[in-house]
Parts: C-alpha cells; structure tokens; sequence
C-alpha cells in the first residue's frame, strides 16, 4: 500500500511546484502565462456546429416566449370581455329600472344587430 501512495505525492509536489519570488516583486499579482494568439482559434466546423446549436436555441427561446405572451393577452382579452359584459349588463339593468322590461329587451335586440354590422 506504501508503493501506491508514494507515485501519487511525487505527482503532487510535482503540481504544486513552488514558483519562489516574482523578479518585479509584485507578489500579490496572480502569475501570468505566456501570449499565445492562436490558442483559442478553433476549426471552422466547430464554429458552424455551435452557431446552428446556438439558433436552434434561440429559436426554441423565441417559441416559448411567444406561446407566453399568447397565453398572457388570452388572459387579457378575457378580462376585456368580462368587464365589457358586465358593464352591459348594468346598463341594462339601470335602463329596465326605468323603462318597461319588454321596451329593454327590444332595445338589447336592436344594439346586437347594429354591432353584428358595424363589426
């Protein structure tokens, strides 16, 4: 058991090697690595890969936000309607307390048929 730690603390110092003092003396900086421009190049069917990744998700995103703003103005336009009725139906309420029921009811068929062809 001895021999298989031993090749693990060896690898380890060799990790965790000591870097000793920085020339300029700036040793709260983190150590830099050496410039090289062409690491983060990659090839050129890795880049059409992601970007098709990249719109097929966005396209995914766009679906479901607009499923959602569907569903939202359905919820609007169903509170559109219901305030719409309701407010009706006080008018013509305020109306029969004055007028004869028979005379409202005319008048409810008439205003139907005037916004059947006005809409």
């Amino acid at each position: 058991m001895a021999t298989e730690n031993a090749p693990t603390a060896e690898s380890a110092a060799k990790l965790a090697k000591p870097l000793g003092m920085r020339k300029n003396g700036k040793h709260w900086h983190a150590p830099k690595k050496a410039f090289r421009p062409t690491a983060g190049l990659t090839s050129y069917e890795k880049r059409t890969k992601e970007r098709a990744a990249m719109a097929q998700m966005k396209a995914k995103e766009k679906e479901m936000k607009a499923e959602k703003e569907a569903q939202r103005q359905q919820r609007i336009e169903a509170i559109r309607e219901k305030r719409a009725k309701k407010e009706e139906k006080e008018r013509y309420e305020k109306m029969a307390e004055t007028m004869h029921r028979k005379r409202v009811e005319r008048l409810k068929r008439k205003e139907k048929r005037n916004k059947l062809l006005n809409s």
